[in-house]
């Protein structure tokens, strides 16, 4: 079986390939092939999955290209985790939107938005590519704004497209840990858009958990989450949201210790991995240790101003290992053996939330089988998510509205609808700061 891999010279490339190496059923992953458009980091990533692979005589061969249709012709797979305009356009969508005095993070708000306008065409491009050389292929997509990526591609390849996430799995395993239960157990029932969800309810051998938590203080403060929005709130909302919600609920404490920190993130990654594909320069590096070394600290240090600002402290250590690799290994056993199985996926509504029409992405949990992923029937969102996720997607649409449109007054509309930009003439300066620093949005007119 062929997997493609887009974005193959990505820096998480790594952890896909070492969960593929723990699959040794008839029916798993036998050809891996990295695309990107950087030969350079390409090489880089393909010395780390030597390594890896070292001492397994079943490991699935790796090559690598450039050429996009050469990758994708008779996959079986396409795993989608591509970054249009690298980590210096994520690095550059931070620093306009801060100095708006607007949160510029990668999916949320307005950096979310200029990132979607560079990716969607490059998404809708990729989707339609699939269509032709690879039409029964299933897509899994990770690339960011996972969601929205995720809805633009699935106008082209309808439901063989699948987003997926790994802050749902994480939310949900802290959760269960910090309940005593198995988290492979647990049915977490949780709702939303990608990056903005909530779990509602946990349920351990068929019983709720979830309220038992919500009713000990110090269970709730004891984990990620509790620490990172407080005991009070979390109990006023009665549901754990998404640790990407901080955004929205202590927005202004976010955007300060953004402005006030040494580097945005997307610049300290931007650098660190700089630091590490200059090292991947020298044939004698041993390259999965450096890269190892530099996942630790990427991991240790994510959303560190958010938990600064809650005064959170440092992340577990139970909680630096990630987990999209494994949603993905899961996801293509599920399709390709027919293992039903039950994943937190970014998939087309169908009349799940009946608030959004049938062809919005949403992020919930799914049946998965051969036939791909089917959306579980949830109970509505209570009024205050409701709003936020009608609001969101209102934007989304309005994203994808530009991308195809090229109108320059519709990304104006998108920035100016979404509730973290506090105004019409704001959004017209993000519009206008953006299409200078990104020559990818030149399209707008």
């Amino acid at each position: 079986m062929k997997l493609t891999i887009l974005g193959g010279g990505g820096f998480r490339v790594p952890l896909v390939y070492g969960a593929l190496l723990t699959d040794h059923a008839e029916g798993r992953v036998t050809e891996v092939v990295l695309h990107d458009l950087d030969a350079g980091r390409l090489g880089a990533v393909a010395r780390v999955l030597a390594e890896q692979a070292a001492g397994s005589p079943d490991a699935p061969t790796v090559t690598a290209t450039t050429d996009l249709d050469e990758a994708l012709r008779g996959a079986d797979f396409v795993f989608s985790a591509i970054r249009v305009g690298g980590l210096e356009g994520r690095a550059d969508d931070e620093r306009v939107a801060l100095a708006e005095g607007v949160l510029g993070q990668e999916t949320v708000g307005a950096g979310g938005i200029a990132y979607g306008l560079r990716t969607v065409p490059v998404a809708v491009d990729i989707a339609r590519r699939v269509a032709r050389l690879a039409p029964d292929a299933w897509v899994i997509n990770f690339t960011n704004p996972a969601g929205l990526v995720t809805e633009a591609m699935s106008r082209h390849l309808g439901d063989r497209v699948i987003g997926i996430c790994d802050s749902p799995v994480g939310l949900g395993r802290r959760i269960a840990r910090v309940l005593g239960g198995n988290p492979k157990e647990a049915w977490i029932d949780y709702v939303g858009l990608n990056h903005l969800g909530w779990v509602r309810g946990l349920h351990i051998a068929g019983r709720d958990e979830l309220p038992r938590l919500l009713a000990d203080p110090d269970l709730l403060g004891s984990f990620e989450e509790g620490k990172l929005f407080g005991v009070d709130w979390l109990q006023s909302l009665g549901a754990i949201p998404n640790e990407y919600l901080h955004y929205y609920y202590f927005n202004r404490e976010a955007v300060r210790a953004y402005q006030q920190a040494e580097k945005t993130r997307g610049a300290f990654l931007r650098d660190q991995q700089a630091h590490f594909y200059e090292e991947m320069r020298n044939p004698d590096a041993r390259a999965l240790a450096a890269w190892d070394r530099t996942r630790a600290e990427r991991e240790a240090t994510y959303m560190a101003e958010n938990r600064e600002s809650a005064g959170a402290g440092e992340r577990d250590a139970d909680d630096l290992s990630g987990g999209y690799e494994k949603v993905a290994l899961a996801l293509m056993r599920a399709i390709a053996r027919d293992e039903r199985t039950t994943l937190i996926l970014n998939v087309r509504n169908r009349g799940t939330l009946t608030v959004l029409d049938a062809e919005a992405v949403i992020e919930v949990p799914c049946l998965v089988d051969a036939n791909g992923a089917h959306p579980v029937t949830v109970a509505p969102l209570p009024d205050h998510a409701t709003g936020l996720v009608c609001a969101v997607k209102a934007v989304e649409r309005e994203v994808l509205a530009a991308a195809e449109s090229g109108s320059r007054a519709t990304a104006v509309k998108a920035f100016a609808l979404h509730p973290l930009v506090d105004s019409v003439n704001v959004a017209r300066r993000l519009v206008e700061g953006y299409t200078h620093v990104h020559p990818g949005l030149s399209y707008l007119k």
